[in-house]
Parts: structure tokens; sequence; C-alpha cells
């Protein structure tokens, strides 16, 4: 009885062991690896969908210092989801348009505005992208559609519709900022009466002569006429020897032509270089009061005078009177919708993106949530002026393609030069319409 006695005790014991061994298993046996998600958010960035290796292709225009700024403006987002970009770097528009034909475009491109009309059958809508429209001003969206596609969202631009000059000499003078086209014309003519030259309008620039003369055209323009008429211009609905463009040109003429409004009259505008024609306006004994010239003008002058102090020896402010903007923009658009292009137009178009864009300084942003982060205050200035305009037109020139921006160049020389107005406006219009036809 005792052996029997023990032998149970000891099947027990074994059957006891051998449940709590069932029971507990082992790690092998019966537990399944954790599954790891990727995080759909990461502090700012939103990276739904996207696993750590993705790659994404892009092709842009920029190098050197300008895509060192890129890279850094990209660095949060790609750093935070863990994409690769592939990126590639050419000026060669040739090169995209054999990519889009022959159906292995980049995933992204950065480009100009007028290849959003040009591949509209090949982009992604930004609305399906899941891009933030409230971050951008109204006339960017409208810029951007394509036959009722959101197609482009804009991430760079620069502002040409601005007159610099020195607060210190007209407090010494005695002269205010105008804020409306009729008190510039009055302060013009005021700088006339009191013996003093209102403006350096030099437009010397090699084989591109006249760029800052039509650039004042356009920006007169935008006074007289506003950027639907600019626009029309540049679809040809409207004719370039329209009447609203001769009454600007007359208007610049008197202004251009005459020694009592500008430094050295007809021959100092052929003649002075457009960088010389800004220093003018800043040197210690200035020749002239204003100088009406694009967003880099400032570094032009601190070139040549690094002591200036923005706010007290130089500054701008936008043409009075315009209602809206001219200027130069950088355009994203989307030819394969992935995960990981989806998160990147999310990013750009965030308040982090803007705010990313403004403090790494590449131009300015038209995502109005980086406003207040830039580095300068001239450079919070701009972009206020930017978000807050009623329109945004390109550069008539550059967006009427063939040999337009020639004839342009060369019609507003000759003009200066004393030539007749109705022929060269004629031959304008010729050049547009011949543009049109292509």
């Amino acid at each position: 009885m005792k052996q029997k006695r023990t032998l149970w005790t000891l099947l027990a014991i074994l059957l006891v062991a051998s449940l709590a061994l069932a029971a507990c298993g082992t790690p092998a046996e019966t537990t399944e690896a954790p599954v790891v998600e990727e995080p759909a958010v990461v502090g700012d960035i939103d990276c739904t969908g996207v696993k750590a290796g993705d790659t994404l292709s892009m092709l842009y225009q920029w190098s050197g210092e300008e895509e060192a700024k890129l890279t850094a403006i990209l660095a949060p987002w790609s750093e935070a989801c863990g994409v690769t970009v592939t990126p590639e770097s050419s000026r060669d528009q040739a090169l995209l348009d054999t990519r889009v034909q022959a159906g292995t475009p980049p995933d992204v491109t950065f480009w100009n505005v007028t290849q959003l009309s040009q591949y509209k059958d090949k982009l992604v809508d930004m609305t399906t992208l899941g891009a933030n429209a409230a971050n951008y001003a109204g006339y960017w969206g409208e810029i951007g559609t394509v036959d009722g596609r959101w197609l482009g969202l804009p991430v760079k631009a620069d502002v040409k519709t601005l007159i610099w000059y020195s607060p210190a000499n007209f407090e010494a003078a005695g002269y205010t900022v105008p804020t409306t086209w009729e008190e510039l014309d009055a302060l013009v003519e005021k700088m006339a009466a009191d013996g003093n030259v209102a403006w350096s309008m030099g437009m010397e620039s090699g084989d591109a002569t006249g760029w800052t003369g039509t650039d004042f055209i356009q920006d007169i323009l935008l006074v007289t006429q506003g950027p639907d008429y600019v626009s029309k211009i540049i679809s040809g609905e409207i004719p370039y020897n329209d009447a609203g463009v001769k009454e600007a040109y007359q208007i610049y003429g008197k202004w251009a032509m005459d020694p009592k409004y500008t430094v050295a009259g007809a021959e100092g505008t052929l003649s002075t270089g457009f960088n010389d024609a800004i220093l003018k306006v800043f040197s210690d004994t200035p020749e002239a009061y204003m100088v009406k010239q694009s967003g880099f003008a400032s570094g032009t002058l601190l070139g040549t005078y690094p002591d200036k102090v923005y706010g007290v020896d130089y500054d701008f402010f936008g043409v009075p009177g315009a209602q809206g903007l001219q200027g130069g923009s950088d355009w994203l658009m989307v030819f394969n919708d992935t995960p990981a292009v989806r998160s990147l137009i999310k990013y750009l178009s965030s308040d982090k993106g803007g705010q990313t864009w403004a403090e790494v300084g590449f131009d300015l942003t038209p995502n109005a949530a980086g406003n207040a982060s830039y580095a300068s205050a001239e450079a919070i200035k701009k972009a206020e002026l930017l978000s807050g305009a009623t329109g945004f037109t390109p550069d008539i020139g550059d967006s009427i393609p063939g040999g337009f921006g020639s004839a342009e160049f060369s019609g507003i020389t000759d003009f200066v030069n004393g030539g007749d107005l109705d022929e060269i406006l004629n031959t304008i219009a010729a050049a547009q319409a011949d543009a049109m036809a292509q």
C-alpha cells in the first residue's frame, strides 16, 4: 500500500507540473511577435500610410545654395516619416517633358506655373492628396487650378511690386510714404518741384536690357487695370497694343525719359545697369529718392553698403494702388499618388511646413502659416504683403512663349529711345499673336 501511495503521489506531481508547463507554454510556441505599425503622426508631421524606407523621386531646377535650402526644409519630414528622397536637379525642361511623355515622370516636380496647363492630364489633384487650402490666399488656388482641378501647390514666391527708399532721406526732406497712386504721383511732382530726382530707373542688362521697364509697365497695369487684365494679356485675350497698355507706357515714359523725374533722363534709363540703379538711391550722396525693384534689391545694396540698417537706411513699400502683385513663383506638381507623396503635400501645406520654409528663408512661402517665422523684419513685411494681396500675376514676358519676351524688351528700349509707341506696341502684339498660334 505504501508503494502504491508513493507511486500515485509521483504521478500527481508529474501531472500538475505538466499542466503548469502547458498553461505557461514557451514564447516561441504560444506568443506571436507584436505587430509594429508605422506612427501616423510624428510631432507635427502626418506620416499616415508611410513605411520607413519608402522612397520619393523628385525633379527641380534648383542647385547650390537653393538646393541646400530645399533639403533643409524637407529634412524634418523625411526624418520623421523615414522617407528616402531621390532628388534630381536640372534646368532643362526638355528632360521633364521626355520623362512625362515616356510615362516615367518623377513622383513630384517643382516647376513653373505654365507646366500646370501643359501636364494637366497627368497631374494629381491637390485636394485628393490632402493639401491644406486654408493656409493660402484665395488667388493661389485660382492660379493653381486648371479645368476645375487644383493641380499645383505654390511653394516659393518673390515679389516685384515694390518701391525701395531710404526712410532717413525721406524724413530729412519732409516726404512721407504714399498710400495711393495719386499720392505717389503727387510725391514725384513735389520732389521735382523741390529740385530732387524721384526715380532711378536704369534698365541696362545685356541681352535682357529692358526688363526693369517691362516690370514697371506691368505694375502700372496692376494699378490702372488690375490682375485680370494682365492675365488676359498673358492668355492672348487682350492684345498687347490695347489702349490700356498704351496708357501704361505713356505713364512710364513720362518718368523714364525726363531728367526732371529720373536720373539722367532717357539716356540714364537706357545706359544705367539695373544694380547700379539700386545703389544710386542709397549712396552717401543719393542721386534719387526711389527705385522700383524686386525683393533682391536689399541684397544688392547691402553687398555694397553692408552697414545700412533696414528700417532706417533702407525700406520698401508696395506700389500704392496696385490691385495685386507681380512676381515669380514655383509650384509643386504630383505625377504619382503614393503615401509618401501625400505625406509630403500635407507637410508642406501645414503650419509646420510653412513655418519651416520661412525659418530656412528660401525666398517667401505662399503658406501664410509661415508669416511670423522669418528671420528678419524685412522678410516678414514682404510675406504680409504677399498674403494680403488680392491677386498675383507672373511676369508677362516670362509667361508668353516664343520670341515675345525679346520683342517686349526691344520694344520698351526703343520707346525710351524715342521710337513711335504705336508701331512698337503693334510689333509686340504681333509677337504675342504668333506665340498664341503655336
